[in-house]
């Protein structure tokens, strides 16, 4: 008897075409995890409770900054996004990611999710860097970096060219390895989840990072923003310990302890 989820994905299967699950089923699910993560964190701004978790309490942002920034990336998101997004339909086709049934194996599936974070943190990494150089910064990245005190929203605010390079870093791993559509849509929510909750301002007693040796996290990120340069590695940590870009970062946390 086919599990729940293989009955539910042969339904969508016989609802749509090739290009909508590659194009429409992958811009919604980038929204709903996306703008969903960052909900959560409104929800913790509402929490008076929960503010003591905050990483820079004493540098929030306005409320207009913050309007500023969701609509800027609403905007974003519809004239860029998802034009990115209609471009992986050939790409995927062209190395061959099938979306059939039956469904790829839980190992499978995570297995694909771990090359994809693992090459797309690569991949972040020295474009980071490079846009941290005098003339990418002050033509670029300046622009993600006007929120010195990041909240989750402000995760995809940046100049259309560093957003560009995001997708790409991002399509990196589906591009090499080819995956099956189902195992694309669980990275692209995770990545979204990642990426917004890195930028949250948030460290709470349940973060990933806490738990998750070599994982970055909101703090790690947050350091970044606040001192511009340093840990530019999007996901772990493992790249600025290598080349020694976190050292400014590991001076500060052992006088903090």
């Amino acid at each position: 008897m086919a599990s729940p989820l293989t009955s539910a994905w042969a339904a969508y299967l016989a609802a749509t075409t090739p290009f909508f699950r590659h194009t429409v089923g992958t811009f919604v699910i980038h929204e709903v995890f996306y703008w969903g993560t960052y909900l959560a964190f409104v929800l913790a701004d509402a929490v008076p409770a929960l503010h003591r978790y905050r990483l820079q309490p004493d540098a929030q942002a306005p409320a207009a900054v913050k309007a500023r920034c969701l609509r800027s990336v609403a905007t974003t998101h519809a004239l860029l996004v998802a034009p990115i997004i209609l471009a992986t339909h050939p790409l995927l086709q062209a190395v061959g990611a099938g979306d059939g049934v039956p469904l790829p194996s839980a190992l499978e599936v995570g297995s694909h999710v771990a090359l994809c974070f693992l090459l797309e943190d690569f991949c972040f990494y020295w474009g980071h860097r490079a846009l941290h150089t005098r003339a990418l910064y002050a033509a670029v990245h300046a622009v993600h970096h006007e929120h010195a005190a990041p909240f989750g929203a402000a995760a995809e605010y940046a100049h259309p060219a560093e957003v560009l390079f995001l997708g790409t870093s991002t399509i990196v791993g589906p591009a090499l390895l080819g995956p099956h559509l189902l195992t694309l849509y669980v990275y692209l929510a995770l990545r979204c989840m990642q990426t917004v909750e890195c930028h949250s301002g948030y460290e709470f007693p349940w973060s990933l990072n806490v738990w998750v040796p070599w994982y970055g996290g909101a703090e790690y990120h947050d350091w970044h923003h606040k001192t511009y340069f340093g840990n530019y590695a999007s996901t772990f940590t493992w790249w600025d310990a290598v080349y020694g870009t976190d050292a400014a970062y590991r001076a500060e946390a052992a006088k903090r302890k």
